[in-house]
């Protein structure tokens, strides 16, 4: 196809009368405000916020969670959790508020393997103790192989 048939087009000329839009420089972002620090026992530093207070700890210090926020995290219903303890499928501290159990983090991510073998694999109650037992015995396996293959 040859362009010599073809017109040029000329370029739009804008009318004598408007204004071309101006760019707007972006207003500069305001500092964050800092926060009020508070220096607690053994040196802690505490970030004081009106609705939230974020607090050090050292690293090997359990973090432990409470009947109804293991419920809200994991998305059980707590008499579920109730249950999966009485049927030691997850271990609890007892005690730990008005005689509610209390549950570690590794407790939270073995009640979401539970309830991935019941919802999605249709594992039924009745069954869960066995697959649990199964599931450690295998780690608990591969813990050992892993010691002796690589000592």
């Amino acid at each position: 196809m040859s362009t010599k048939n073809h017109p040029t087009v000329p370029a739009r000329k804008k009318p004598a009368g408007l204004k071309t839009k101006q760019s707007r420089t972006p207003s500069p972002v305001a500092a964050p405000v800092p926060r009020p620090e508070a220096t607690g026992p053994a040196g802690f530093t505490f970030l004081v916020n009106p609705t939230l207070t974020l607090v050090a700890l050292p690293v090997d210090a359990p973090v432990w969670f409470s009947l109804e926020s293991a419920a809200r995290l994991t998305g059980v219903h707590p008499e579920m959790l109730r249950y999966y303890c009485r049927a030691g499928l997850v271990d609890s501290l007892h005690g730990f508020a008005d005689g509610e159990p209390g549950f570690e983090e590794a407790a939270l991510q073995e009640v979401r393997r539970i309830e991935h073998y019941r919802r999605h694999l249709a594992v039924s109650r009745r069954a869960l103790p066995l697959v649990c037992e199964l599931r450690r015995n295998a780690e608990k396996q591969h813990i050992e192989i892993q010691f002796l293959r690589y000592p």
